[in-house]
């Protein structure tokens, strides 16, 4: 009998205890709620002005940047994304992310007129899916700073790139329409609760345009990089 109510005593110390220490683990800046080892399915959304241009500029006009003006070769981007972030820290955040993006073969205003709304066939922007690892860094409560990065399989309407080019130079195309590459960006934003946050970022996106191998001398000669920048605005909800 003593032994029974040992044990249904320490059973009820470790239930009181438990939370004390789930309390203690939570606060910090990064999801103050949570506890340290917790985390939370998040579905991110951002539209943005790309560059398209080779010159490394935000449309034909590299040295005047306007969000709202299209210059040639800029165009408004799309993205989505979905994953899963960790509390690793009391200020810090660890996670997963997959998604798609699209970096300007839709133009939405044509909604409104004849225009098509998918412009792949004469714009053919950069595209595809792309899965990788995100980190958050919390200054305040509300206020943090963020990073992501990973593979990015760019996409090119299954075009080889400068086929006409290179029949009339006598060269081959020796690469595939999908290519893998990279993505990379970085951005700050705003919590306005547990769940919802707004922010800013930038995102690169870098993909190669394939090589050429003259018949000839055997040379390889490497395409130019179909690379696009994206500035765009953010909203994320985490569940």
């Amino acid at each position: 009998m003593n032994k029974t109510l040992l044990v249904l005593s320490l059973a009820s110390a470790g239930l009181v205890v438990t939370p004390v220490h789930a309390q203690d683990a939570a606060g910090g800046k990064y999801q103050p709620d949570q506890a340290v080892g917790s985390g939370n399915w998040f579905i991110d959304a951002n539209v943005g002005r790309t560059s398209g241009n080779s010159n490394g500029g935000f449309g034909s006009d590299a040295g005047d940047f306007n969000f709202f003006n299209g210059h040639r070769g800029r165009r408004t981007g799309y993205g989505v994304l979905g994953g899963y972030r960790w509390k690793v820290g009391q200020d810090i955040g660890l996670g997963v992310e997959t998604g798609y993006t699209d970096l300007g073969n839709y133009r939405l205003r044509n909604a409104f007129n004849s225009d098509p709304v998918n412009q792949r066939s004469t714009t053919n922007a950069l595209r595809g899916w792309l899965v990788g690892a995100n980190a958050r860094l919390a200054l305040t409560p509300q206020w943090y700073l963020g990073a992501h990065a990973g593979w990015f399989r760019a996409n090119d309407n299954n075009h080889r790139y400068y086929d006409t080019a290179a029949q009339e130079l006598g060269f081959t195309d020796g690469d595939r329409a999908g290519r893998g590459s990279w993505y990379a960006g970085i951005g700050t934003g705003w919590d306005i609760d547990q769940h919802f946050g707004i922010g800013v970022q930038y995102d690169y996106f870098h993909a190669n345009a394939g090589h050429y191998t003259n018949p000839a001398t055997g040379a390889r000669v490497d395409g130019p990089k179909r690379s696009t920048g994206i500035v765009s605005l953010t909203g994320e909800y985490r569940f």
